[in-house]
């Protein structure tokens, strides 16, 4: 099968360094730059990355498009893309509920052929080799299985439905995710009574504990701006299934707090325990 021209619907953090991946086997991969920020051209220019004017181009000349946004933009992003009658695959990635993957191939199809993907580890760089979890008709999973192949991106097929590759994304994130912000409130809590060196040596006395990990805290705060709308997919995700999803509300809420530490690579654990703590 000729290499195919990969199109990524947004050259984020996440987004870029998949596409670059992907480029090894395809054409090329490409992204549109109107109404993007001087940060995505810079990130796109860095991992070598085509640009095109529109999205209109960027569908025109991909065969597979890969959509990696924040959670809230998936729908409109999709609705769109589903406006230009996009024919090729599409890889639905973004950490969304199962139900928002079902809407969006119900949007997209029968032009486009949806397959479901949920990115599962650190972007692709400096040795890191996150899995993409893959879900779809059975010929779609194996195209990306392809892209993939030999790259740092590894995959994973979980079958052909819709919705499995977004539902094992999400179970993942509401304790991954949730159990740092606890941490935050347990540190919180510990250094307003002025244990929390106690603490931290507690928890360092078990394995595999969050709590002895107490800088990752700072890097909660600053990707919070993108943890909390997923934590309300996660939410919604249990309330469908029946299971209370009253804490992972809590947790985004909890995430709000940190909304204005969006990206800042310089926050101390100090800082963003004093954001926390803000009425």
């Amino acid at each position: 099968m000729d290499q195919p021209t990969v199109g990524i619907l947004h050259p984020g953090s996440m987004g870029a360094a998949v596409a670059a991946c992907a480029a090894i086997n395809a054409t090329e991969a490409l992204w549109y730059e109107t109404g993007r920020s001087a940060a995505s051209t810079e990130r796109a220019a860095q991992f070598g990355l085509t640009p095109v004017p529109t999205l209109y181009d960027l569908l025109d000349r991909s065969d597979i498009v890969i959509s990696l946004c924040p959670p809230a933009a998936a729908e409109d992003l999709a609705r769109d893309v589903a406006g230009h009658r996009f024919a090729g695959v599409f890889v639905e990635a973004n950490a969304i509920s199962p139900e928002r993957a079902q809407r969006i191939a119900v949007l997209l199809e029968p032009d486009a052929t949806v397959v479901d993907g949920g990115v599962v580890g650190s972007p692709p760089v400096g040795g890191k080799t996150p899995t993409l979890y893959l879900s779809g008709p059975a010929s779609a999973t194996e195209r990306i299985k392809a892209l993939f192949a030999g790259t740092a991106v590894r995959t994973t097929v979980l079958g052909t439905e819709v919705g499995k590759a977004s539902a094992l994304k999400l179970a993942y994130a509401s304790f991954q995710k949730t159990s740092r912000v606890l941490v935050a409130l347990a540190l919180g809590m510990a250094r307003e009574h002025g244990v929390d060196q106690e603490l931290i040596e507690i928890a360092s006395q078990r394995t595999d504990s969050y709590l002895s990990e107490p800088q990752y805290v700072a890097k909660t705060a600053a990707r919070a701006w993108r943890w909390g709308p997923e934590l309300e997919e996660a939410a919604n995700a249990l309330a469908t299934a029946g299971l209370p999803p009253e804490m992972l509300r809590a947790a985004a809420s909890t995430l709000a707090r940190w909304n204005d530490a969006k990206d800042d690579g310089e926050l101390t654990l100090i800082d963003a325990l004093d954001r926390l703590a803000r009425p």
